[in-house]
Order: C-alpha cells, then sequence, then structure tokens
C-alpha cells in the first residue's frame, strides 16, 4: 500500500517520516518526565535537608548519589524524547529501555518524594505503552 505525505508512519527510516500519534505522546511525555527528573535530580545535589528520608526504608541510598543518578537519567530521557520525533526505530527502544531504568529510580525514590516520584511511574509507564502500541495500530494507518 502507497502512503501519502499525511499517512506517513513511523517505519523506522528516519529521514522527514511523520512520527505516528503514540509515538509523538511518548515523545512529549518522555521530554516532560525528563525534565521532572533533571529538576529532581537538581534539588537533590543542591539541597539535601529539601527531603525527609526514612531510615528503616530498605533501599538507603546517598541522596546526592540519586540526585546525580536522576540528573543524567533525565537528561538521557529528554535526548530520547527528542529523538522520537525523527521517526527513528532506535529511539523506540532506547525510549522503552530508558523509561523502564526511570521506573525502577522512581521506585527507589518513593521515600524522599512519594507522590513526585509515583507521577513519574506512571508517566514512564504510558510512554512504554505508547512506544509499544507501535504505528501500525494507529487510527490513520490501515
Amino acid at each position: 500500500m502507497a502512503t501519502t505525505d499525511t499517512h506517513r508512519r513511523d517505519t523506522g527510516g528516519g529521514s522527514g517520516m511523520w512520527v505516528s500519534g503514540w509515538t509523538a505522546f511518548a515523545g512529549v511525555m518522555m521530554i516532560f518526565g525528563g525534565a521532572m527528573a533533571i529538576f529532581q535530580g537538581i534539588s537533590a545535589i543542591a539541597k539535601d535537608d529539601v527531603f525527609v528520608a526514612t531510615r528503616d526504608y530498605t533501599y538507603s541510598f546517598d541522596l546526592t548519589g540519586w540526585g546525580w543518578i536522576h540528573l543524567v537519567l533525565g537528561l538521557l530521557v529528554v535526548m530520547a524524547g527528542l529523538a522520537l520525533f525523527r521517526g527513528v526505530l532506535w529511539a523506540r527502544v532506547v525510549g522503552v529501555v530508558l523509561a523502564g531504568l526511570s521506573m525502577i529510580a522512581n521506585f527507589m525514590w518513593l521515600p524522599y518524594q512519594p507522590v513526585w516520584a509515583i507521577v513519574l511511574i506512571a508517566i514512564d509507564a504510558f510512554v512504554i505503552w505508547a512506544l509499544c502500541v507501535g504505528p501500525g495500530r494507529d487510527a490513520h494507518a490501515r
């Protein structure tokens, strides 16, 4: 089936292809979630006394170290989110992997900022779902 300019699909080729709706959604969510992780990391690095740490939590790590992990992971997530708009297949795969790592990092971040961590876990779950839906299941891809 030939595709028109308005119905191009995300096939992994890159160069000038339009991304699917779910891929665009995942890209926006990754940029937002990555930016939130960057802010999370900066706040943990800059002021350790902002966060309340629970002593009886199984995963007890240095807060400054977690700040650097969130900062670097957030930067990688933002870059992968931007790459999704090019429509390349590797960005989808990297997006799923980074969203999974972000989910794990935010799960371990629960004792410090539970609401923030739960919101970012939900965003990462939506990103993984949107990237795994695939362009073949979009309404315009027949």
